[in-house]
């Protein structure tokens, strides 16, 4: 087959990038032609690209960009006249022009959308008025038009149809998958506290994603104050671009007098990234919504004990495997979560145990990336 991705594929986006890369490996390696169509703006960096896939890269037309997510007239005149020559189109996320201009262009060639937890209650009930906008204007017209919808979890199903006020006749929930042998081998214990100046005599907390409210940022900074009052041998490392929130961030800090017990180390990638998970003791994402997180997979696979809340698209799953402890979503909850995970070295062996488990059943990349080429081949040939 030959596929096209869409996606502002960058290393500012997050997740996405990295599901696109995993999964093209796959399906590269089984003789399929991937290319990935990326708007970009000048000060991006674009995400690393799989070996024998192609990214085509196209500049957002601004200002209307600043206002029409990822609007780019070099990514519509590509479109017209090449979006012939694939036999799957395969949008990631809503609202934003890539998932658009496939649909305006053509009704022929097979698409598939990712809903990426765009559609939980919490995210839609920001910024709520553009996307009501850009809903009447296409959206759910072309989500409808959709040859398949692919969802991370059963909540995503319901989110679908409370949406568009029916179910899409053809939805199939695919997770997430993380590359196992990625993270066989992490560089030695102390590289990530040695290169950020993390004592080896504390605790080390990890929060890795980007810098914004929905991750719960808001609920762990006091949680983490709290906890480090009474338990001073404890550090945070914040490890993500900011996306929105990094001067409440450090506001928070240094009216808290945190300067000593909080970091921030920036986005990391590559060999910082696993240093980072190595060394921490314990990872963290009290998120209000995620489509699937990409970041709380690569922990587990990493072997980092995790401290998440429900709402990180496999909650169900890690409470019935006991993968992860699962925190409420307040500061005390928080608070409470690290108590119980920094206070026993036996609980968080187990739960590592128990997610690594976990992944290599349901979670390995070649099992879910097969199943989504499994399900292009229906719609391609309908």
């Amino acid at each position: 087959m030959r596929i096209l991705n869409i996606c502002a594929y960058s290393w500012e986006t997050g997740g996405p990038p990295k599901i696109i890369f995993d999964h093209a490996q796959v399906a590269l390696r089984l003789g399929h032609q991937v290319d990935i169509l990326s708007p970009i703006s000048r000060n991006e960096k674009p995400y690393t690209v799989p070996e024998g896939a192609r990214l085509i890269l196209c500049k957002r037309t601004t200002p209307i960009s600043n206002y029409f997510r990822e609007f780019s007239l070099e990514l519509y005149q590509f479109l017209k006249k090449h979006i012939h020559e694939y036999d799957i189109v395969h949008c990631h996320g809503l609202w934003h022009f890539g998932t658009l201009a496939p649909f305006m262009i053509d009704r022929n060639v097979a698409k598939v959308i990712t809903i990426h937890g765009v559609l939980d209650r919490w995210v839609y009930a920001h910024n709520n008025w553009k996307k009501r906008l850009m809903d009447t204007l296409a959206q759910k017209t072309y989500l409808r038009r959709a040859d398949l919808v692919q969802i991370n979890n059963t909540d995503e199903r319901e989110d679908v149809l409370r949406y568009l006020g029916f179910q899409h006749p053809n939805v199939v929930i695919i997770p997430n998958g993380v590359k196992m042998s990625d993270f066989a081998k992490l560089p030695p214990h102390g590289t990530f506290r040695a290169k950020f100046n993390f004592p080896s005599d504390k605790k080390l907390v990890l929060f890795m994603s980007r810098l914004n409210v929905k991750k719960g940022l808001d609920l762990l900074l006091p949680g983490f104050r709290d906890y480090v009052r009474d338990h001073p041998n404890a550090m945070l490392a914040l490890a993500g671009s900011d996306d929105g929130y990094e001067e409440t961030v450090r506001q928070f800090i240094a009216q808290n007098q945190l300067g000593d017990s909080v970091k921030l180390v920036g986005m990391l990638t590559g060999d910082d990234k696993k240093a980072a998970l190595a060394d921490a003791d314990l990872f963290t994402l009290p998120s209000y919504s995620e489509g699937f997180s990409m970041a709380v997979l690569e922990a587990m696979a990493a072997g980092t004990p995790a401290l998440v809340s429900d709402r990180v698209g496999f909650g169900e799953t890690i409470r019935e495997h006991k993968a992860a402890e699962l925190v409420e979503l307040t500061p005390a909850g928080v608070r409470a979560g690290l108590e119980n995970m920094l206070g026993n070295d036996a609980l968080r062996r187990q739960t590592s145990q128990n997610a690594t488990t976990l992944l290599k059943a349901q979670y390995d990349i070649d099992i879910v990336a097969k199943r989504l080429l499994d399900e292009y081949a229906k719609v391609v040939k309908a």
